[in-house]
């Protein structure tokens, strides 16, 4: 596939990418979540404007974006395990359980259709952002997140969802950890630690659902594009450890609220796409 694009316009895509980027990583070291949210409309513009097999297009989203999820996480997760403010028991407990939804999220997730998976995203966000907007410190469903089988069962459905939706599993286990009543920065920094977990496997398995598929654009290893990788990556690795200082410098309240407005806004975004 050749793509040419005059140099003004190739110049403001890759502006918008290293803009991506930046924001990426700023909000995976604030909230503990991925960025998926942010890099996928911007990817798919990106794809758009470059004549990118629309068959294919979302499919290439998805996979680039957890692809870039990989380096940004373990950044942000390594800044806040240095801090000491991570649970790293809870990580443990849920890893083979987080890997096995992602091997059920990927093939689901090629064969899926848009509309379905773009429902599940607005719903998910709208009732979460709910949740700390209006939450109370009563509203909880125990004081110690249970053990096994439970937690097993969140561990997939996170790796599954997360999988579908192309994002690092961070919303899904701050909701799970405050009706728990952990501290909200504990549960940002341990939410940092699912990202590498979904995102890793993630990527693998578009890499394996996109190889051979026609209409790929130059670069691309399966559903990746390396190209677009090899952009967003500096910049999100160079703006984590920003949103990690940030986080930690914040109160309580604030952040709650932060993660909330960051969530109403992907809902509403994407309860446009819907209408």
């Amino acid at each position: 596939m050749d793509i040419e694009l005059p140099a003004g316009e190739l110049v403001l895509l890759l502006a918008m990418l290293l803009a991506g980027g930046l924001v990426m990583g700023l909000l995976t070291g604030v909230l503990g979540v991925g960025g998926g949210g942010i890099m996928v409309p911007i990817l798919y513009q990106l794809f758009s404007a470059v004549g990118v097999d629309e068959a294919v297009r979302m499919h290439l989203c998805v996979g680039t974006t957890l692809a870039v999820i990989v380096p940004t996480s373990l950044r942000s997760f390594v800044s806040h395990k240095a801090r000491g403010a991570v649970d790293v028991a809870v990580l443990r407990s849920m890893l083979a359980q987080v890997v096995t939804g992602v091997a059920i999220g990927t093939p689901v997730a090629r064969f899926s259709d848009q509309t379905v998976l773009t429902a599940v995203w607005a719903g998910a966000a709208t009732l979460m952002s709910l949740k700390l907007y209006f939450g109370r410190e009563s509203w909880r469903l125990g004081d110690a997140i249970p053990g096994h089988p439970w937690r097993g069962l969140c561990g997939v459905f996170i790796g599954t969802i997360s999988t579908l939706m192309s994002v690092g599993g961070g919303a899904f286990v701050t909701m799970m950890m405050t009706l728990y009543g952990r501290p909200i920065h504990q549960v940002v920094a341990t939410s940092s630690g699912f990202g590498p977990m979904i995102a890793i496997p993630g990527a693998l398995g578009f890499v394996w659902a996109g190889w051979g598929a026609s209409g790929l654009p130059p670069g691309s290893l399966g559903y990746v594009s390396l190209l677009s990788a090899a952009v967003i990556v500096p910049a999100s690795m160079l703006a984590a450890p920003w949103g990690v200082r940030l986080a930690h410098g914040i109160s309580r309240r604030k952040l709650e609220l932060a993660y909330a407005t960051f969530l109403a806004v992907v809902a509403m975004r994407f309860l446009l796409v819907l209408v």
